[in-house]
């Protein structure tokens, strides 16, 4: 297990949005618990990339464990050139690597999922949803966020989803921060098919 300040950052390098990096975007189905390892060699390559994880608290015989670990296990996302993802295959931590055809759909749920946790949204996974209320946060440190809403118990939480993996989070939000919108057209789940 990994000290908190060995993780590797979410995002690298470090921008103000993922949205400033070159290339094209892939998604890199990792080989078993290589996520972390994958990006620090990512690092030492420079090459971009961007992998959400959530901290995870534990309870193990009057230990409390806290680990950061990724929000979408097997997964992190990397932007680059073909260069680059020669470079990425040679970390020999890869098992899959599925080509992205539509980059702008990609990169604007992958924002949704940097924008909260920048923000410091904790994310946990979710059910894929296949349809429910589009809304935006009016308020507050999500401002401005999209995301399905789904309301159980007396709690409403925004789901956050990557289509193309059919993998979603969700975080709690009060039900007065958010406003219905129009849903932007979804397409259906592809998940992890494509070969290398």
């Amino acid at each position: 297990m990994l000290k908190a300040s060995e993780n590797p950052p979410l995002v690298w390098p470090q921008a103000e949005s993922i949205r400033q990096f070159n290339g094209l975007w892939w998604v890199a189905h990792t080989k078993s618990r290589n996520e972390k390892a994958l990006a620090h060699d990512l690092m030492a390559k420079n090459i971009s990339y961007f992998l959400p994880m959530t901290w995870r608290v534990n309870r193990h015989s009057h230990r409390t464990i806290k680990s950061l670990l990724p929000l979408f296990t097997g997964y992190l996302f990397f932007c680059g050139n073909e260069n680059e993802r020669v470079e990425l295959l040679k970390t020999n931590r890869v098992a899959n690597l599925i080509e992205v055809k539509d980059q702008n759909s990609l990169v604007r749920e992958l924002v949704r999922f940097d924008q909260a946790l920048r923000a410091g949204a904790p994310l946990t996974p979710h059910k894929y949803l296949q349809k429910g209320q589009w809304c935006r946060v009016v308020a507050g440190p999500l401002l401005g966020l999209e995301g399905m809403i789904l309301q159980t118990k007396g709690e409403t939480r925004l789901v956050l989803q990557i289509n193309l993996l059919g993998q979603a989070a969700s975080v709690e939000i009060d039900i007065d921060m958010v406003e219905p919108i129009e849903a932007p057209k979804i397409p259906s789940p592809q998940g992890p098919q494509n070969p290398m």
